[in-house]
């Protein structure tokens, strides 16, 4: 197999050929057909995430047909297409494992952070954390789903049903799928982009958002929520200020610079700040269900594997709209 490979925090990522790995007791090896490139792998390859170990192949959006099976798995078959998320494993008996809580387990594993990820032409997966694809989407245009799209569903889920007039903050992988989702819940998008960045904001509006302006304007009406992708904290008293009387401010990433003190008239009136940890399977099916019913525009960037690192430095620099995504 061939892998783009983490050997220390701030490096580029090398290029290995490695023994094809096999799967053990309840793991699957899967043959990678397109693998996203998440802001998250940007936080391990940047060393703003503690990793667990090194070398690591990062990569979490992973799609690919399963090519063998370990021993005592029956749940899955040869041949099916499957997704392999930033979710890896769950110690499944902690307090929150036991409420169904599993995004916040104590001793969790995450792919392509502490077990290798989808930089590579394969990966061995925990089959109960693999999930089954039955979209229309080719692989390319599947891989963004396994975290931009699972990530901006729990978040939507986070800023509320009555959230009609909702902001995004930051608007790319993530905020592009939801921004569909909530338009098609008959919500109307605010869509928040770097000051300057006309690109984004004409792309914000061609999916169908009802405004588009730099992060730090005031939009035309209160917000009754806001979601933040972009990891920038400063964006957190912006949204705030934003955001109507007893609104939500949900912070969708998994990492954010600091956030500046601010005044706390900007919470007051019962405005609610609060973040999304991972995702849980429940999240996954539910996502996907609706995913299969209401197919969504993914714009992508293709990058073969070993143009990995110029794939995250686009990411880094703010050149793409929509994802990129790997193919071996």
């Amino acid at each position: 197999m061939r892998a783009m490979v983490l050997h220390a925090p701030g490096q580029a990522l090398r290029l290995e050929e490695r023994p094809d790995p096999q799967p053990g007791p309840g793991e699957v090896r899967v043959r990678v057909q397109a693998c996203a490139v998440c802001r998250t792998d940007l936080h391990v390859v940047d060393g703003e995430l503690r990793l667990p170990r090194l070398p690591i192949v990062p990569g979490h959006e992973i799609v690919g047909i399963i090519d063998r099976l370990g021993p005592g798995v029956s749940t899955l078959t040869l041949g099916e297409r499957v997704g392999v998320p930033w979710l890896a494993h769950t110690c499944g008996h902690c307090a929150y494992c036991r409420l169904g809580r599993e995004n916040l387990c104590d001793e969790p594993l995450f792919t392509g952070h502490g077990r290798d990820g989808g930089f590579a032409t394969h990966v061995v997966a925990d089959a109960a954390f693999c999930l089954p694809l039955a979209l229309p989407q080719d692989p390319i245009h599947t891989a963004p789903l396994l975290c931009a799209g699972l990530i901006g569903w729990r978040s939507l889920r986070m800023a509320g049903s009555d959230a009609m007039n909702l902001g995004l903050y930051g608007f790319g992988a993530a905020a592009h799928l939801i921004a569909q989702v909530a338009q098609h819940e008959g919500r109307r998008v605010y869509a928040f982009t770097r000051p300057g960045d006309v690109q984004a904001q004409a792309f914000a509006r061609s999916l169908g958002a009802v405004w588009a302006g730099a992060s730090g304007e005031t939009p035309p009406e209160p917000l009754d929520a806001a979601i933040i992708f972009a990891p920038v904290g400063a964006l957190v008293p912006l949204a705030l200020q934003a955001v109507r009387k007893g609104g939500r401010v949900v912070c969708g990433g998994i990492h954010m610079s600091d956030i500046p003190s601010f005044a706390y008239q900007c919470l007051w009136e019962e405005r609610q700040l609060m973040s999304v940890a991972n995702l849980t399977r429940a999240d996954a099916a539910e996502f996907l269900r609706f995913a299969a019913r209401v197919p969504l525009q993914v714009a992508t960037t293709t990058y073969p594997l070993e143009r990995a690192n110029e794939a995250l430095a686009d990411l880094r620099a703010g050149r793409l709209q929509g994802a990129a995504v790997l193919v071996p």
